[in-house]
């Protein structure tokens, strides 16, 4: 098991949307689907974007500049053009306070 890490509290992630915070050298996505947390690495592999910046579309989020998209719990690709997946992240929630597992 990983370290579990403080990265925000709960209000900081909108439902139905992600948020990016520094994680030691990573830079890690947390988003909020009806109230249950997921967190990936924030960069799509393809060409480099945020993937807090995208949309969430059922279990993915949609990279916001080619639309690849990525399952928010176990990270694999869903459709190109990334070839691809991203590391996904244990969430803990404490009280308020979002933790992830790295």
């Amino acid at each position: 098991m990983g370290e579990l890490v403080r990265v925000a509290s709960v209000s900081e992630v909108e439902s139905g949307k992600g948020a990016a915070f520094d994680v030691g050298e990573k830079r890690i996505a947390v988003f909020n689907k009806d109230g249950s947390f997921y967190a990936l690495d924030d960069t799509c592999p393809h060409a480099g974007a945020s993937l807090a910046e995208g949309d969430l579309e059922g279990d993915n989020v949609v990279c916001p500049w080619h639309y690849a998209e990525f399952n928010l719990e176990t990270g694999t690709v869903g459709c190109p053009p990334a070839a691809e997946g991203v590391q996904c992240y244990r969430v803990v929630v404490e009280g308020d306070d979002l933790k992830v597992e790295v």
